[in-house]
């Protein structure tokens, strides 16, 4: 039996995935957008968590968009000031395929209206998917999802990630575990 092309993984596939997706965790990590803390003025911890269905995502979703599905989301006070804040896995909605996940981190807005995005952990543009979404204490843990060239097929990703965020002097700190058989680490 003839084997088709993306199913053979080479060492020097291996290798470029793994420093395509440390240089994008490492520049994840690294270039916080400003307003990537969750701080809330109000304090109130009886207010429910951000409801991930009500918030805008700053998502790519094509012309005439058909709007965004939350995947997942989790909710703990990651900052310490006694609101929740809620963690959420959107993608945009598509009837057929599997379009990249984000992952963004939102908070209460200070008018009461929609949740505003806080932080962004995972970008749309990165082409990922993300599962096994966690969140415990003040870290949120989940595995990403990736393609190690343009031919593997997009409903099976061939790269697997585990990573971590924690909350740590005012943002979110990436942690990403090592690569599986590479052992090469972020």
């Amino acid at each position: 039996m003839t084997e088709l092309p993306h199913t053979r993984s080479r060492t020097a596939h291996w290798l470029a995935t793994a420093a395509a997706l440390a240089a994008v965790l490492g520049a994840t990590a690294l270039l916080q957008p400003a307003t990537a803390t969750p701080a809330s003025s109000s304090g109130d911890s009886s207010a429910p968590a951000p409801d991930p269905d009500q918030a805008h995502y700053p998502l790519d979703c094509g012309q005439g968009g058909s709007g965004t599905d939350v995947l997942d989301a989790a909710s703990a006070d990651f900052d310490g000031d006694g609101t929740d804040e809620t963690v959420a896995v959107v993608r945009c909605r598509a009837h057929g395929g599997t379009p990249p996940s984000a992952v963004f981190v939102l908070a209460r807005s200070a008018d009461a209206g929609a949740p505003r995005v806080a932080a962004t952990l995972v970008e749309q543009r990165e082409g990922m998917s993300v599962d096994d979404l966690a969140v415990r204490g003040a870290a949120i843990s989940a595995t990403l999802l990736g393609y190690s060239s343009a031919d593997v097929p997009r409903c099976c990703p061939d790269k697997r990630r585990k990573v971590k965020w924690e909350w740590r002097e005012g943002k979110f700190v990436l942690r990403a575990a090592p690569v599986a058989g590479g052992g090469l680490s972020v």
